[in-house]
């Protein structure tokens, strides 16, 4: 059964690093046996359909084509459409009266429990706060991630030790649920 996925590389054409043509990346993962390959913006989302593997086993084998084909280790993190819509869906907060660029979710390549961010004090960050959902992390920044000392905080080495994190904005995350329900 194809079933529909989005990827999302972690850090690439970000202040002249990990330069990564989108064209480049589609014939990549197009040459990969990926059907239906679109990209999203030039920041690292792409969505595919694919008929073999899983989230992690595709992760990996697109992990280590783009360091093959481009010399550098790029961190992936693959998601199927029923994930992304459950991931809109458990929003916390009022997605439909912010802004996107006030909302993001930061996905994780394992689970999160609460007691990794335990020495963070919700209220010394108000009015930005964050929410944990499933392999997730929803966080309110109302004056953007820019700004925000939360994220600052909730970014630290040694809260995401071990994972793989990477933040998109809420816009991106719609769109990529959209992108996957149509197929691309």
């Amino acid at each position: 059964m194809t079933t529909m996925y989005a990827a999302l590389l972690r850090g690439i054409n970000v202040g002249g690093n990990k330069k990564l043509p989108m064209a480049d990346l589609r014939a990549l993962m197009e040459g990969l046996g990926y059907e239906g390959v679109r990209t999203h913006l030039q920041s690292g989302q792409a969505v595919f359909a694919c008929d073999h593997g899983d989230e992690e086993s595709l992760a990996a084998e697109l992990t280590e084509a783009i360091e093959q084909r481009f010399g550098f280790l790029v961190d992936v993190i693959v998601r199927d459409h029923a994930y992304l819509t459950s991931v809109r869906d458990a929003c916390p907060f009022p997605a439909d009266r912010v802004e996107g660029r006030q909302l993001h979710v930061t996905y994780y390549s394992h689970p999160v429990d609460a007691e990794r961010f335990a020495e963070i004090d919700p209220a010394a960050y108000l009015p930005e706060e964050f929410r944990l959902g499933e392999r997730v992390l929803y966080l309110y920044a109302p004056d953007g991630l820019g700004r925000s000392k939360l994220a600052e905080q909730l970014s630290r080495p040694r809260l995401t030790k071990g994972l793989i994190a990477t933040t998109r904005n809420w816009n991106t995350v719609v769109k990529l649920v959209e992108l996957t329900a149509h197929g691309g």
